[in-house]
Parts: C-alpha cells; structure tokens; sequence
C-alpha cells in the first residue's frame, strides 16, 4: 500500500514533459532488438557495373554492413597515381594432359605444373577475372606485376588435371567456355562439372557457342558444325548468328549457371568491327584475342592480349614471363602477323576423328582455305613421325605423305605449316588407327587439342 501511495505522490509531482521522458524511455527499451545491425543487411558483392565512385576495395562476398547510424571506417579509394605502373599478363592453356603424344596447345599435366611454379618465381601475383576488371575500373588495387589464368573451351582436363594443381598453388582462374562444346561426352565437361567449379570460387566465362571464326561463319571448324552454322545463317542472317555466338552464348552460360558473364574470348583470337560492335552491345567489360602482351588500364577493353601457351613454342610461356609480346595497337583491329593456333577448315585424309585400320595410311590435305601459300615454305608434321617428306603441289593445293613405317600408336595429329603473306599459319588435324577401328562415333572420336573441330566430331 505504501508503495502505490509513493508512485501517485511521484506522478502527480512530474509535469508532462517528464511523462513524455518515460514514455520515450519505454519506447527506446522496446525499440533496442531491432537497432542491432541485422543478418539481413548482409550485402552482395557490388554490382560490375557499378561506376568506379561507388565501391570500396573488394571484401568477401558476405561480409556484413555496419548499420546506418553506427559510424563507419572511411571508404577507401584507389588515389590518382595509385597502381598507375601495374601491368598484368594473361596466360591462355587449352588441354593439359599426358596422354596422346604431342598436340598443338595441348601441356603435360608436369609441364603445366612447372609452369604455374615459374609463375611464382618470377614475381607475378596470380589475380581473379573480376579483380583484373575492377582494377580497370578503378574501384580495385592489384599488385604491380599480375597474371591472369585462363583455360578455354571445356576440356575435361581443365577439371581433372589442371584444376587439382591449380588448388595447390591457391591460383584463381577463368574458364572460357563454347556452349556447342559442353556435355558432348568424351573429353568435354558437363554442366554439371561446370556448376561445382563454379560453387568453388572458378569464374566462368563465354567463348561463343560454336568456336567458329567470327570474321567467317563456318570458318576453322568442322563440316558438321559448319553445316550447323550455316543453318543458323540461313535462318537468323549474319548478323543473327554473330549475335548468337556473342550475346547468345552469355545469355546461356548466365541462365544454365546463375553466373554474371562480363569476360569474353574470340576464338583464335580473331574478330572483324561487327564483332566489336557485338561484345560492346553484350556489355563485356573485357574481350581477349590471342596477342601476347602487357595489359595495363589504359589497353583497349575489346582487344586485351592473351599469351596462348603450348608445348610445341615455349618460348611463348618464356615471352610471358619477361612481359614482353606483340600487341594489336589501340586504334585499329588489324591484327599482326602472328602463327594461327587452330585448324581450318579443309578436305583432309584420313578425315578429322576419323578411326581407320590401314597400317600405312595416304595422309593428304587440300589447303586451299590457307590462301597463297608459299610452296617452299609448306611443311608437314606427324605426331610420332616428326617432319615427313610430303609433296606440295601448288597448282591444286594439296599436299600427301605416304606413311611407309607401319603405325602403331593410337592417336595420331598431321600438323601443316606455312607462311602465306608475311604470316605464318599452322593447322593440324586429327584421327585414330586400331586393328579394329570402327567409324567415328561421338564418345569415341579423339581430339585434337585446342582444335573445336575435332571436339565435336565424337
């Protein structure tokens, strides 16, 4: 009773200013749970476009946001001259694999190996995809000398042997993949494959859908795919099917993957000014061509240079790792002369995946589609044979080796070589020889290593 006679006796004394004191106490007591920074204000990584003004340096992905009225660290920002001397090269692997013999753009698993510890020892930070372009972008630091490393089409040693060492290093890499190309069997990858490397941190970007040549539809890959193409042209017009191998195949890997795709690589490193029109209409912020070189902030978006790395020309991984290299000049698209990387698309005998059963095979080619070659400079390899005596015949353009050593391993690739114009060109082809070889069927074809046309002929 007493107690209730104090808190009348202390209410009628308090005017209302007071009331309104304890009321506002009352209501802060309530109010405490929800002025705690919540999980919910967790935040995404910043958008990819976002402009340079409206981001910090990267931080994971999860991390949470101080709450708005809890004061925060100052944003920090890249100053003027900050990284200005950074220059970053990008290391382009196709298949790396010990199996097969010596194909062009196709490592050793050893090889592959030794070549991302000299990474290493020669100074360079390996850095993410999405780093490179948000340094680009100015929202990012790198360390003054990066490298970036990239795998291209959607080989199943990308997963297998590549992917296990890259793991040990702890080096973050881009896949390029070609649509056409992904869960074909045999040596390709699924989208299943995909999607676990994708849940591990491994970025994942376009390559097109075809691998065809976007300066010619149809141009370096096989007949069926050329067909394919064809058909795509008939239907959706030129324009149509550039759209489709730029735009399309990033709309693709986005929808099958749940990925942003802002990176994008021309096959053979080639292009023409509707394709450029194409990657910007896309929204890629960066575009890679074959071109060895220094990339820096100021190098064109669309034609960022590549160091493609394969056994058959070390020193192209030795040009890389002095950061030196031919470039494709900012102000125009035309490409310097430099060794094509892939096959064309040609007439060959035995046919690209072909398996066949005779012992001592007539290997032949047409190389009309390799232009005005200079007969004395054509050359014919054979994987297990080295060069081979073949006969150019320059009024047809074909050239032919009889094989009179009895073969004996399974796999074999003809590689041709030759300069037309002041520039070198290389294209190979691959097929099979077995005692009871069948005709090629898709889980069983081979592959020539970085070649799309034979991936696709299984």
């Amino acid at each position: 009773m007493t107690r209730k006679i104090a808190l009348l006796l202390l209410a009628a004394t308090l005017p209302f200013t007071g009331c309104d004191k304890i009321k506002a106490l009352v209501h802060a007591k309530k109010a405490e749970p929800a002025a705690t920074p919540a999980p919910a204000v967790v935040a995404a990584a910043p958008p990819l476009s976002a402009p340079a003004t409206s981001s910090e340096p990267s931080r994971p992905p999860a991390a949470p946001q101080p709450a708005a009225d809890e004061p925060q660290a100052p944003v920090r920002k890249p100053s003027a001259t900050s990284n200005k001397n950074a220059a970053v090269i990008a290391l382009c692997y196709h298949n790396i694999e010990d199996k097969g013999g010596m194909k062009a753009l196709t490592i050793t698993t050893v090889e592959f190996e030794k070549e991302m510890q000299a990474v290493k020892d020669n100074g360079f930070t390996v850095i993410p995809m999405q780093d490179f372009l948000a340094w680009r972008r100015g929202e990012k630091e790198i360390p003054a000398k990066s490298a970036l490393i990239t795998i291209d089409d959607g080989w199943i040693s990308a997963y297998n042997n590549a992917w296990p060492i890259l793991k040990k290093y702890h080096y973050p890499f881009t896949l390029f993949i070609y649509i056409n190309y992904v869960g074909t069997g045999g040596k390709s990858m699924a989208w299943d494959q995909l999607a676990e490397m994708r849940d591990a941190g491994v970025d994942i970007e376009s390559h097109t859908y075809s691998h065809s040549s976007l300066k010619s539809p149809g141009a370096l890959v096989d007949r069926k795919a050329a067909e394919g193409i064809r058909k795509d042209v008939a239907a959706l017009g030129v324009d149509g099917w550039l759209r489709k191998e730029i735009i399309g195949s990033k709309e693709m890997l986005e929808n099958k993957l749940g990925i942003k795709v802002n990176a994008f690589a021309y096959p053979y490193g080639k292009y023409n000014e509707k394709a450029l029109e194409m990657v910007k209409e896309a929204g890629y912020e960066a575009a890679f061509t074959v071109y060895g070189q220094q990339l820096r902030t100021s190098s064109p978006y669309n034609l960022l240079g590549r160091y493609a790395v394969e056994a058959s020309k070390p020193q192209i991984f030795g040009d890389a790792m002095k950061m030196i290299g031919g470039g494709v000049s900012p102000s125009t698209s035309q490409e310097p002369a430099y060794q094509e990387l892939a096959a064309a698309s040609m007439v060959t005998k035995p046919m690209d995946g072909e398996a066949i059963k005779d012992p001592k095979p007539l290997i032949k080619a047409n190389l009309a589609t390799l232009g005005d070659l200079d007969p004395k400079s054509v050359e014919m390899r054979v994987s297990g044979f080295g060069v081979v005596p073949a006969k150019y015949d320059p009024a047809t353009k074909t050239i032919e080796f009889q094989v009179t050593k009895p073969l004996t391993e399974n796999d074999y690739t003809v590689f041709i070589s030759g300069a037309a114009k002041g520039k070198k060109i290389e294209t190979k082809w691959s097929f099979t020889y077995g005692t009871k070889a069948a005709p090629a069927t898709p889980a069983a074809a081979p592959e020539p290593a970085a070649t799309p046309k034979g991936k696709k002929k299984r």
